[in-house]
């Protein structure tokens, strides 16, 4: 429910009144569609998954293995080892096998991005010196220590990223220990509720060389709850300052919540009916947390305790399919390939079973705004980042591709991670960008088939076939020439030795009669399809064994 300010003098009493009165009459004529928003939670022994759906619909969805160590977002006390001039960059010691990579302008007090809009606090403005990068060899030469935080983990061989722009995320607000700016998300759009949140964040009593950002989620909420954020933000900052001074080096001094509690922090926004969680322990870990900071939300919790898993009750378990499937049907009749590869992910959109008709350019308009529009979501759900770049079906009005790179941008609005679009290029190919925090869902749940080696393809019978031949036509052509036959055993997959028996057998029989071989083949079913085996009958030597 938001509060509204209390209007000063007669003129702007009229105007909220009149405001207040059009957006009575617009509800009347044309009532807005409530979206039902969910979240739905699968807690089990060593893994965590959180849904949100909206009217049904899968929208984002999130994986945390309890084994593992939560990195991105927990704060170290760390050593600097080295310093890269080159790179512009310091290695900095966490306690792990790989130094944290921290780059210059991550040690230098940064200004807010875009997503953030400077207010000015009265009185709070200190002059502090201002820190360069050409200050940081003397501030942090090799073996000083650097508290810093992670702001992405380790991918494939990288160490972790971090900073030393310290933020600490609370249900309302973020407080940036070491920063005295503030600010408020530009993602709440309402011009009045902006002024009133401004208002508000000149009264909260912030101290001194500190900031705070005002959250979406603070849309529509009263001064006291900002307040007990503030608190709680203050009083954990200060547990944090403690750790600081009395553990050692190459240690964390505060770990980032795990899932179930970043889910009551990010995720319980107004507009969310109900939290569903299927583990007793969970749920009321989870009531406690929301009581500290609201009541009145506590009671959107609801525990799960029937015998069908949470996530198939749902309808997740099926959505999910599709989050880790090349392949993405829309319901025009188009679909989308998505390929995720070492430097960029790659996404192609198909018009699909419609190849033609009367208005073949008002059809693929429509795919791509589809595309457009699953994209997005795709890109959320599967936590993919990086360069992206989307081949969407070729357009040739100038209107059109404006339309969907519009469409483009608005879905990626609601997209937590930080995003940057470029227009369609003359190729037909939208370039963008997506902040990549920690390895996207599928390479965290699949590891690289070991049969091929993560390539998704082996070899044909066909080239198998080839490449035998070329083996054998070398052993011999090599050996000395006498009385006796030369006997060969081909030790191979049963579907290559099918194409020897079938398609190739006469070419095996004019090697036999070329060279006076006799040749023998054998199937293994133990065999890799890109394996196979020569051996020499009369001395049993093994003369090849390719692709063991």
């Amino acid at each position: 429910m938001k509060i509204p300010e209390q209007p000063r003098g007669l003129i702007e009493t009229i105007r909220t009144a009149a405001t207040n009165l059009v957006k009575k009459v617009q509800r009347l004529i044309r009532p807005e569609k409530k979206i039902q928003k969910e979240v739905i939670i699968n807690a089990e022994t060593l893994e965590t998954r959180v849904a949100v759906t909206e009217d049904g619909k899968l929208e984002e969805f999130n994986i945390e293995r309890t084994t593992e160590e939560r990195l991105v977002g927990s704060i170290f006390k760390g050593k600097v080892r080295n310093l890269e001039d080159g790179l512009k960059a310091a290695f900095v010691d966490i306690g792990f096998e790989k130094n944290a990579f921290l780059h210059y302008w991550d040690i230098v007090p940064n200004q807010f991005d875009s997503g953030v809009e400077i207010v000015e606090r009265e009185g709070r403005r200190r002059d502090k010196p201002k820190i360069t990068q050409k200050d940081i060899p003397r501030l942090y030469p090799p073996g000083a220590d650097i508290i810093v935080q992670v702001t992405k983990g380790p991918i494939g061989t990288k160490g972790p990223r971090v900073t030393t722009n310290i933020v600490l995320p609370g249900r309302f607000l973020v407080l940036l220990p070491n920063s005295d700016q503030s600010g408020i998300s530009r993602k709440i759009e309402n011009p009045e509720e902006r002024k009133r949140l401004k208002k508000i964040l000149r009264e909260l009593h912030i101290p001194d060389g500190m900031g705070v950002i005002m959250r979406t989620a603070g849309e529509g909420q009263q001064l006291r709850y900002f307040v007990r954020d503030l608190a709680l933000l203050l009083e954990e900052w200060n547990s944090v300052s403690d750790k600081i001074k009395k553990q050692p080096m190459a240690t964390c001094v505060f770990q980032e919540p795990d899932l179930i509690e970043r889910t009551v922090r990010d995720f319980l926004t107004e507009d969310v009916e109900r939290i569903v969680v299927d583990n007793q322990r969970a749920h009321d870990r989870m009531r406690e947390m929301i009581t500290k900071i609201s009541k009145r939300s506590a009671s959107k919790i609801k525990l799960y305790t029937e015998a069908q898993p949470v996530f198939d009750r749902f309808n997740v378990s099926k959505q999910l399919e599709n989050t880790f499937s090349r392949q993405v049907h829309l319901k025009s009749g188009g679909y989308i390939v998505i390929d995720e590869t070492e430097a960029l992910v790659a996404i192609d959109v198909n018009t699909g079973r419609h190849k033609g008709g009367k208005d073949q350019e008002a059809l693929i308009l429509k795919v791509n705004l589809e595309a457009a529009e699953e994209i997005c979501r795709q890109l959320r759900l599967r936590n993919m980042g990086g360069l992206i770049v989307l081949d969407f079906i070729d357009m040739k009005s100038g209107r059109d591709r404006q339309q969907v790179h519009n469409r483009m941008r608005d879905g990626l609005r609601r997209d937590k991670a930080k995003t940057h679009i470029l227009p369609i290029s003359q190729l037909g190919l939208m370039e963008m960008t997506r902040q990549r925090h920690s390895e996207s869902v599928r390479a965290a749940v699949y590891d690289d088939c070991p049969y091929c080696k993560g390539r998704g393809k082996v070899k044909s019978s066909l080239t198998m076939s080839v490449e035998i031949q070329r083996k054998l036509q070398e052993i011999l052509k090599k050996r000395t020439r006498d009385e006796n036959d030369f006997q060969l055993r081909i030790v191979v997959h049963p579907t290559v030795l099918e194409r020897l028996r079938t398609e190739d057998e006469k070419h095996l029989i004019e090697m036999e009669k070329r060279y006076f071989g006799k040749l023998s083949f054998r199937a293994d079913t133990g065999m890799h399809a890109e394996q196979f085996k020569i051996v020499n009958v009369e001395t049993n030597e093994e003369l090849a064994n390719v692709g063991a």
